[in-house]
């Protein structure tokens, strides 16, 4: 069980360092927001950090 919830961790710093890099301080952000958004289930703030993201996306492509 340690070893998974290491690995997972890994990830989602890796995903987070992915974010950053590519779409910036907003993109970070908006990753947190919804992070913590689904965490406490308030579907406003992950609701907020999601159309960040996806309004991010769609300006990069």
């Amino acid at each position: 069980m340690p070893l998974v919830a290491i690995v997972l961790a890994a990830l989602a710093i890796g995903f987070e360092q992915f974010i950053q890099w590519k779409y910036g301080p907003m993109g970070i952000i908006a990753f947190v927001a919804l992070a913590v958004g689904l965490k406490a289930r308030n579907t406003l703030i992950s609701g907020i950090g999601a159309v960040i993201l996806v309004m991010l996306l769609a300006q990069s492509g």
